[in-house]
């Protein structure tokens, strides 16, 4: 298992490839009109991205159906070349750590230790192995203190690392956040910060309204309003543009 201090670009074999690709999405949920429309986009090795929109424009539908938790009415999704559909789901969710709004959601097990092993083992690795690997998770979060401990006696914080750390000692090469900082303190969206900056991983795509943060652990931003991505530029540029930020519902000091 790399350690999280390895260099984030050292796994990228090929820096420029396209890992996610996204062609004339459609998903409408039922007696409703669309909430994405003809949605497109790549996703390249080593990309840091922010999905950003005000709140109800679609986000967490398009993260679901990046991973085929919901299916889209037309159009189609590519994760390494491999479309996304029922018959791939198993090779192409392999590939993707996927973290949910609520980290509660992910963490079951009597331990963290045996949250963060649990999807290693589940796919086959040693119980050895997936042992090394969660300890040197939790060391890298700086939670190995509390390996014995269950979630709910941590804080949301550190439930939100362990949620994390759950998903990379699956070892991913994309990591997908939903709304990562929710109910974070600035000490532990920094510390956060400073996990995601340093992960071995070929892409990262977070959807959050947290904005100042994702100027700092993001490069690029994709902007959902009315179902399409009318945005897609350089985040820093961006984020200095309050007008445009007000005009979709993201006031950026607010």
């Amino acid at each position: 298992m790399k350690s999280l201090t390895s260099n984030p670009q050292s796994s990228i074999r090929h820096p420029h490839a396209t890992v996610v690709e996204v062609q004339n999405l459609v998903y409408t949920y039922a007696n409703q009109e669309p909430i994405l429309r003809d949605i497109s986009f790549k996703l390249k090795a080593g990309d840091r991205v922010a999905l950003m929109g005000a709140t109800g424009s679609g986000k967490s539908t398009l993260l679901e159906n990046l991973i085929g938790l919901k299916q889209p009415h037309s159009g189609q999704i590519w994760i390494n070349g491999i479309p996304v559909e029922h018959k791939t789901l198993s090779q192409v969710r392999r590939q993707i750590g996927f973290s949910f709004q609520d980290a509660n959601d992910q963490l079951f097990m009597p331990t963290i230790l045996e949250d963060v092993t649990f999807g290693p083992r589940n796919y086959g690795v040693s119980p050895a192995l997936a042992n090394d690997r969660a300890h040197q998770l939790l060391a890298d979060f700086g939670l190995e203190a509390y390996a014995n401990r269950s979630a709910h006696q941590l804080s949301g914080g550190q439930r939100r690392l362990v949620a994390l750390a759950a998903i990379l000692a699956l070892e991913p090469e994309i990591l997908i956040l939903d709304e990562p900082t929710n109910g974070l303190d600035p000490a532990w969206r920094r510390h956060l910060a400073q996990v995601l900056l340093n992960l071995p991983v070929k892409v990262i795509l977070i959807a959050s309204h947290d904005l100042n943060w994702l100027g700092k652990v993001t490069q690029r931003a994709l902007v959902l309003a009315n179902g399409r991505i009318p945005i897609d530029k350089d985040i820093q540029p961006l984020l200095q543009d309050g007008n445009t930020l007000d005009k979709l519902g993201l006031p950026v000091d607010w």
